[in-house]
């Protein structure tokens, strides 16, 4: 008995924490930071670059077949498009049972949302509106889900739930924007004849929706279906997911996020962090730093994004047709426009679709990584020395994102 106790207690002390990490509401954000710092790593420092960088490109034999011929493609255009569906569960809940359900509700959210699209792109076109390069007006325009809630989740108690869930729904509108931004100007020329299967495909699905199919299975060969016609058309593949999420029965959310929540968190966020930060770095910044393309990225990043996102939160308040996240300050409001500043996951993508030249999109991700984490650390550090308005206590307790809320949702699915 004794032996075998001594053998349980180190494994245990090993898992525990391991087990705790991955349920922390924080592990998603701190993961994306180590895989890029460590693809930098190696891609710059180590004796497996060449070989490293080359992976991520190998060709591999599907042409034929019309699928993507790399595993950075298969990870952009395949395993973001789950990526994209998780997103869009977030997106369709919110819109109906949370927090964007009314429009009292989401009006504020989706302002801010909007001032902090349209000031970023702003900014960039002011830097490259008459060069070469005013194709990437779309990449400042993000928000990181994953890695602005960390950040936040770091400051505990300093501030309020409410705004926790200000931040959260205002990312999920931001990626909205940057959903349709993709679809609407980053997508190539277009090819009816797939664009109409994948039209085809959708109306499967809502028609399988409005017939009450509850069985998933008859679901996922339409996905398929969606998927590949859109791959082909011109429209990003990436946007079936959302396609997906909108068409699907709201109470087949609950669990198939709750399913899908590691994955895409564990293994395809991680992946994509590898695969599109597998890039050598200059030998001096100087030439990185003084290109218009990154004035434009940073200053739309660091500058843009808080101005527009506090600018017309401010003033919808102000003039009274939305009403402020309770318990909050407008100078909170500012340090969350400041954390919005983070645009890793949806802009690096978005500069993937916007360049194809491999050294504007060193560029374009070395200012996207600079200008989200200076973005990270100002609004850290201002939001962290704010005194927190007095506080009331919140009907759902601290915000946790909804996959770790399964139980909640299927309540409020089942009352509404």
């Amino acid at each position: 008995m004794s032996q075998a106790l001594t053998i349980k207690k180190p494994v245990h002390f090993i898992l525990n924490p391991l087990r705790d990490f991955f349920n922390d509401s924080r592990a998603g954000g701190i993961l994306l930071i180590l895989c890029t710092i460590a693809s930098l790593i190696i891609s710059n420092t180590t004796s497996l670059q060449s070989g490293y960088i080359g992976f991520w490109y190998k060709s591999m034999p599907v042409s034929i077949l019309h699928l993507p011929e790399n595993p950075l493609t298969w990870i952009n255009d395949v395993m973001m498009a789950f990526f994209f569906f998780f997103v869009g569960m977030e997106i369709k809940r919110e819109l109906t049972i949370g927090e964007l359900s009314s429009v009292k509700k989401s009006l504020l959210p989706i302002l801010a949302a909007l001032g902090g699209m349209v000031c970023p792109a702003i900014i960039f076109w002011l830097f490259n509106g008459t060069n070469e390069y005013h194709h990437g007006w779309g990449i400042p325009m993000a928000t990181d889900i994953a890695f602005s809630l960390a950040v936040l989740s770091l400051l505990g108690k300093k501030v309020p739930v409410q705004l926790k869930i200000f931040l959260a729904a205002l990312a999920i509108i931001d990626d909205l924007g940057a959903v349709i931004t993709i679809a609407i100007f980053y997508s190539s020329k277009l090819n009816l004849l797939y664009l109409g299967g994948a039209l085809l495909s959708s109306f499967t699905v809502i028609g399988l929706n409005k017939l009450k199919v509850k069985a998933t299975i008859l679901y996922l060969i339409p996905a398929i279906f969606i998927w590949y016609c859109l791959f082909n058309s011109g429209i990003h593949a990436t946007i079936a997911g959302v396609v997906m999420a909108f068409s699907m029965p709201l109470d087949k959310l609950a669990k198939v996020e709750h399913l899908l929540h590691k994955p895409v968190n564990f293994i395809i966020m991680p992946l994509f962090a590898l695969a599109n930060t597998a890039i050598i770095l200059p030998s001096s910044f100087g030439g990185i730093y003084t290109s218009t393309i990154s004035f434009g990225i940073i200053c739309g990043l660091m500058i843009g994004k808080p101005i527009g996102i506090f600018l017309f939160s401010f003033i919808s308040s102000k003039i009274g047709i939305a009403t402020m996240p309770a318990n909050s300050t407008y100078k909170q409001l500012l340090g969350i426009g400041m954390l919005g500043g983070i645009g890793f996951t949806m802009s690096i993508f978005t500069s993937s679709l916007a360049y194809i030249q491999p050294e504007l999109l060193v560029i374009s991700k070395v200012a996207i990584i600079t200008g989200s984490v200076v973005s990270s650390v100002l609004g850290y550090i201002y939001l962290s020395r704010l005194k927190p308005a007095t506080a009331v206590a919140h009907p759902l307790g601290e915000y946790q994102p909804h996959y770790q809320n399964s139980e909640r949702i299927e309540q409020s699915i089942a009352m509404g």
